[in-house]
């Protein structure tokens, strides 16, 4: 392939492909909790797994208190995920203001998230430091990252308060990051050994072990793995047309998945690198929509299988205390296999797709600290994407796409600003040059201010930001076969927020700490992709056509007190309230109306009770009444529902080891409940855990 028929470049994206050419030692610094703006080393070790029995996993930072993040963030951490009820990644963001997880039922269900109503295609999610890509729908299934090797889960509303970071970390309406573990070795300690196994309801078996070796001063060694079974089957209750309650079984949800780890961390005199390796396999049932009026009648047998792998590296160099650089590099295959068979489920016509992605990313950034209040960044990326499927007369899409970020970042005493100029550039080429879609250019820019109006005497902060961004047509809205357009726009989002947030230490026996944030906000989705029938009903298309406002308020409240010492409590509430309207077509009777799925009112609450080695752990979710269709009509309205888990926890010191076992009852009240219309949710059921740290 000549790269003359790739790439037709203005001069902007010229400059931005030489700087990123000339960098191409292409080694990617990532690991965004560990960026020069908050003052910790990559190498700074979060989470110190003290001995004592008492404090097994317990995160402890040996840094200052970071500095309040500029932008709106919500992080949990180290012992609070191990705390939480949760088998993924998709179980614990639940515990975010202003986060909708929309769950297919059951462990092995897909699960993506919606922050803010925006959709899950505007959502970054960036494993390590880098973006997990999905080039063909956009859509990320938060169910496939376990929590047992991860450190910290952290959300950003808008972007990261950093601008020492890749040009794709400014190229989403909200960022997720997922950090996992960084070795630590306690002084003559050469390694760390963690083995795990969990147990319980639906015949779920999930063995897992994280290893950690010292091979030198600078150089340390990671693996950790994991194997997971379910047969998904448990019981639901419904009420059929005549207004009876009936019992059913939900089947085909089982799920086996294998996932493996290792990475390589190294120190250099003026810098630090990281190497990481991941691979997920899994193969699952889908169990399919619940049709209540003839039960049994369709059975469901559709299968998925799935292979995931990417390698990415990390480098930074310190070159001066006026000038440091960061270079990225990834590749990722994803391979999927989709299987409907009449031969099993007579109600369904045959499908047996295969999938496959490739992806190769290379990053460049730059920080020039012109002073102490002053610092200005540039941030060159290239990303390669391709798609390959066994479907009839695909397109076969190649995607290039050239990031170019130029930002700054001043700070006083009281005041802060950062602005951020982005500029993509976007060429797809197809097999048939007259089905590709036109090559995109487009510039977003966003600002950020935050303000101390007391100083340091009241740890007090107001804040404000304005971003505009776009999330790019995916491959299936463009190419898929009888559906795609290849003249979509981009689908706009423009995203205005204020927020407040509040912290006061406390010398006293009663609190220890209080923090709250209250953030309100205004978005604007516009030329908004969604499916429309044509002539056929059996075809239909993507169309520029949506138009979303949506308004709220996310709020959230955290403290920590000793009153009772030696029991220590700590709580965190959440609270958000959406209004999110559909305005997309003046002549529908349902102009205005709430957009689905999206609660007016949503909330959660989690405490925990720490007394002498035992952990006493409590979780609460709650989401308000909502629509389940652009209908808002009472054929479509869906009630408020709520969950309730506990878990109790305790560390027991041996010789050689320590071992810490978890019991876990996730909703105690056998609430029957659907995320998603017709996909009902698992009742009561129970988990036990077993960790033994070496």
């Amino acid at each position: 392939m000549r790269m003359k028929r790739v790439f037709k470049i203005n001069s902007f994206s010229f400059l931005s492909f030489l700087l990123l050419y000339f960098s191409s030692l292409s080694v990617t610094y990532a690991n965004t909790c560990f960026h020069r703006d908050t003052n910790l080393s990559l190498f700074t070790q979060d989470t110190i797994r003290n001995k004592s029995a008492d404090t097994l996993s317990e995160v402890t930072i040996v840094a200052k208190r970071l500095v309040k993040e500029v932008l709106p963030v919500q992080t949990l951490t180290g012992n609070t995920l191990k705390k939480l009820n949760a088998y993924s990644v998709a179980d614990a963001v639940r515990y975010f203001a202003g986060v909708q997880i929309k769950d297919y039922g059951g462990i092995g269900g897909l699960k993506t998230v919606n922050i803010r109503s925006l959709g899950s295609q505007h959502v970054g999610v960036f494993y390590d430091g880098i973006q997990i890509g999905n080039a063909q729908n956009g859509v990320v299934d938060l169910g496939r990252f376990s929590l047992e090797n991860m450190e910290a889960v952290t959300l950003y509303n808008g972007q990261k308060s950093a601008i020492f970071q890749p040009a794709k970390d400014f190229a989403s309406a909200s960022a997720m990051y997922l950090h996992t573990r960084v070795p630590y070795f306690y002084s003559g300690k050469r390694y760390n050994l963690t083995l795990g196994i969990k147990g319980g309801s639906f015949g779920t078996i999930d063995p897992s072990f994280v290893w950690e070796y010292k091979l030198s001063d600078k150089i340390s060694l990671s693996a950790s793995g994991e194997y997971m079974y379910t047969n998904g089957r448990y019981r639901f209750t419904y009420s059929t047309a005549g207004g009876y309650d009936t019992t059913a079984t939900r089947r085909n949800g089982d799920v086996r998945m294998e996932r493996i780890e290792a990475a390589l961390f190294g120190k250099l005199a003026k810098g630090e690198w990281k190497i990481k390796t991941y691979f997920y396999d899994s193969q699952r049932g889908y169990p399919g929509a619940s049709v209540r009026e003839e039960p049994g009648k369709f059975s469901h047998q559709d299968r998925q299988w799935d292979d995931n792998f990417f390698s990415q590296a990390t480098l930074r160099l310190d070159f001066t205390r006026f000038y440091n650089v960061m270079f990225n590099a990834k590749y990722a295959y994803d391979y999927l296999h989709y299987l409907s068979d009449p031969r099993q489920d007579v109600t369904t016509m045959y499908v047996n797709n295969h999938f496959r992605q490739q992806e190769i990313y290379g990053s460049v950034a730059h920080l020039f600290n012109i002073n102490e209040w002053w610092n200005l960044s540039l941030s060159n990326d290239y990303q390669w994407n391709k798609l390959n499927a066994d479907l009839l007369d695909f397109a076969y899409p190649v995607r290039n796409s050239l990031l170019t970020a130029v930002a700054t970042s001043v700070s006083f005493k009281r005041l802060k600003v950062q602005a951020s100029l982005l500029h993509t550039y976007v060429k797809d080429r197809t097999r048939i040059s007259e089905a590709q879609a036109g090559t995109k250019a487009k510039f977003t820019p966003s600002v950020v201010v935050s303000y101390k109006p007391f100083g340091e005497k009241i740890d007090l902060s107001v804040r404000a930001f304005y971003k505009r961004i776009f999330r790019l047509p995916t491959f299936n809205d463009l190419y898929y076969t009888f559906i795609g357009n290849r003249n979509l726009n981009p689908e706009f989002t423009t995203q205005y927020d204020i927020g407040i947030t509040y912290r006061r230490d406390f010398s006293g026996k009663i609190l220890k700490y209080l923090e709250g944030q209250v953030d309100g906000y205004y978005n604007v989705v516009d030329d908004k992709i969604i499916a429309i029938p044509t002539s056929n009903q059996f075809r239909w298309t993507m169309m520029n056509y949506g138009h979303v406002k949506i308004r709220g308020i996310d709020a959230s409240l955290e403290a920590f007190s000793t009153a009772l010492h030696p029991v220590d409590l700590r709580v965190r509430v959440t609270y958000t309230y959406q209004k999110a309207q559909d305005f997309t077509d003046k002549s529908s009777e349902w102009y205005g109306g709430q957009i689905p799925y999206i609660p007016w009112h949503s909330g959660t609450a989690l405490a925990t009770i720490d007394y002498r080695g035992w952990s006493l752990n409590y979780s609460f979710i709650y989401t308000g009444e909502r629509y389940e269709s652009v209908a808002n009509i009472p054929e479509n309205y869906a009630l408020a529902w709520y969950t309730s888990d506990v878990g109790l926890s305790k560390a027991f010191d041996f010789k050689k080891f320590t071992m810490r076992a978890t019991l876990e009852v996730n909703n105690i009240f056998n609430q029957q409940y659907e995320v998603v219309q017709c996909y009902p949710m698992p009742g009561t059921n129970f988990k036990i855990k077993l960790n033994f740290l070496f």
